[in-house]
């Protein structure tokens, strides 16, 4: 069949059954009947009729149509148009287009090979290996291999749901782009970002701009998310947050990794552990917080500069180790504690708790017990010291305890008019004291002890003091701020200073982690 000259490269007509022309009719249009083929610079388009405008290079096609673009791109339907001026065709009546990776079914599709881009205006459908999309609209881009949906989208995959308002997707590589309000939902967690990369080939994803991670008794928090589904890991980088939900429970750092299948999580950075005690909150900081167990069994372990703070209670240690199942807070290597103006020390120090009750129930300080409190008046201090320590608690305040084996005594005794009386020193077996508002407010002294009652100017200063005694007032924890080193809080200001100029700039291109950063070879540029 002849050429027609036209603009541009002209439709070619390679074969037909039947080839009609009426000039009295339908001047310059040519019908053509049974086995039509046509070529347009390199596309083979083959139809069962097909009108042809010559004038206007203008295919219309019906039954059966089928455009082949090289060997890779395939449209077929039951009506199309295609327009050889302008290079581009438009698909209806079951129109489906197809590539290696993926196969797109909708009510029309417009293709313009120009820009080698085909879209679609009404809700369609693109299954590949691993998923199935469902979205309203969409386009596709031939040469990345890329579909960009701006409207309601839908990725089903036997392990989870994708969700968005605006994704990129590459279908050889399964690499998803979420930007604005996106969802992932499986059986076992629940992702949610506002800027995100997934990777459905590798379940491994990446989240930025409000986005957080829900499993049933966890949600994950941070600037920067990254999520490994097959190993169910995640990390969270800068202002993480970790809430227990049913531990009634928060950790929070500047990173942390978390193991789900293990129950675990390591958290460091500014790291702190928050455990509410009826109506009052326990923060626990080390250099690295390692939690560890189910929910029932979980087990907190700060190392390094370990500290403490609660409202009437704080302390500083090497390290914490605190049982959820045991209601058990061991303070190891140089532990010290301050209860209301009461400083205490010794070796090792046990806080018990009451899983009932959910309050402190009694405190062990084994080995070289000292308390230490500055006299209400004067510049001395009150002292009392043994060997081991064991105190109860009431209404989360220490109300009582004793101190056995070789028990010593520094007391300045005070009248009702807060006079002093007299130093008193002894010695006894045990002893025990009571508290009153955190003070200690009776002494009692057991099994023949031994006791002198010193006027103050008949006592020296250096005999004032029991051996061992050092005064640490300048290291207490006196808010839950105090529990950060200072290098710790200069890291703070740095990331919060950082993330105030990254939110100047809201359309700044997303940096994706190396552990996912595995883009197309046609498109190594991201998004």
């Amino acid at each position: 069949m002849p050429a027609f000259a036209q603009k541009g490269k002209p439709i070619v007509i390679e074969y037909a059954d039947h080839f009609d022309i009426d000039e009295a009719k339908l001047p310059d249009v040519a019908l053509l009947t049974g086995n039509v083929r046509v070529n347009h610079d390199g596309v083979i388009m083959t139809c069962n009729k097909a009108y042809f405008f010559k004038k206007e290079n203008y295919l219309k096609a019906f039954g059966a149509f089928h455009m082949v673009q090289g060997d890779t791109l395939h449209m077929t339907s039951d009506y199309a148009e295609y327009n050889g001026n302008v290079k581009q065709a438009l698909a209806t009546g079951n129109p489906v287009l197809r590539t290696p990776d993926m196969t797109l079914t909708t009510d029309t599709i417009h293709f313009d090979r120009n820009i080698q881009q085909a879209y679609y205006n009404t809700p369609g459908t693109i299954v590949n290996k691993e998923n199935t999309l469902k979205s309203k609209s969409g386009r596709y881009y031939a040469k990345e291999k890329k579909f960009q949906f701006l409207t309601a989208v839908t990725i089903t995959n036997p392990k989870y749901v994708i969700k968005s308002n605006h994704l990129d997707y590459y279908s050889n590589s399964g690499h998803a782009y979420l930007f604005g309000p996106s969802t992932i939902t499986s059986d076992k967690d629940y992702i949610y970002t506002e800027k995100g990369f997934y990777d459905n080939k590798k379940n491994v994803g990446h989240f930025l701009s409000k986005s957080y991670i829900r499993y049933k008794d966890r949600l994950i928090e941070g600037d920067s998310l990254y999520y490994d589904r097959t190993r169910e890991f995640a990390s969270a980088s800068r202002n993480v947050k970790i809430t227990d939900s049913i531990n009634k429970g928060l950790v929070k750092g500047h990173y942390a990794e978390i193991f789900k299948a293990k129950d675990s999580m390591f958290v460091t950075r500014r790291a702190v552990a928050i455990n509410l005690l009826e109506n009052d909150s326990v923060y626990i900081h080390g250099k690295r917080l390692l939690i560890t167990g189910k929910p029932e069994n979980r087990v907190i372990r700060a190392f390094d500069n370990a500290r403490f703070y609660k409202s009437d209670m704080s302390g500083k240690c090497d390290s914490i180790h605190s049982s959820q199942k045991d209601a058990l807070t061991k303070l190891i290597g140089r532990p010290i504690i301050w209860n209301g103006k009461n400083q205490l020390t010794g070796d090792v120090m046990h806080l018990i708790g009451n899983n009932n009750t959910e309050k402190l129930d009694s405190l062990k300080v084994l080995n070289n017990a000292f308390i230490i409190a500055k006299d209400t008046v004067g510049n001395g201090f009150n002292q009392v010291k043994g060997v081991n320590l064991y105190g109860k608690f009431k209404d989360n305040k220490l109300d009582e305890a004793d101190v056995v084996k070789n028990t010593e005594i520094v007391y300045f005794m005070r009248n009702d008019q807060q006079e002093l009386i007299g130093i008193n020193k002894s010695v006894s077996s045990r002893i025990n004291l009571r508290l009153k508002d955190n003070e200690i407010d009776e002494i009692t002294q057991f099994d023949k002890p031994d006791s002198d009652l010193y006027p103050e100017s008949k006592l020296p200063e250096n005999a004032r003091k029991l051996r061992g005694f050092i005064w640490r007032e300048d290291e207490r924890i006196k808010s839950k701020d105090d529990i950060f080193p200072a290098e710790e809080n200069e890291l703070d200001a740095k990331i919060q200073a950082d993330k105030k100029k990254q939110e100047l700039k809201p359309d700044q291109p997303m940096k994706v982690r190396k552990e996912t950063k595995d883009y197309d070879k046609n498109n190594p540029k991201q998004p």
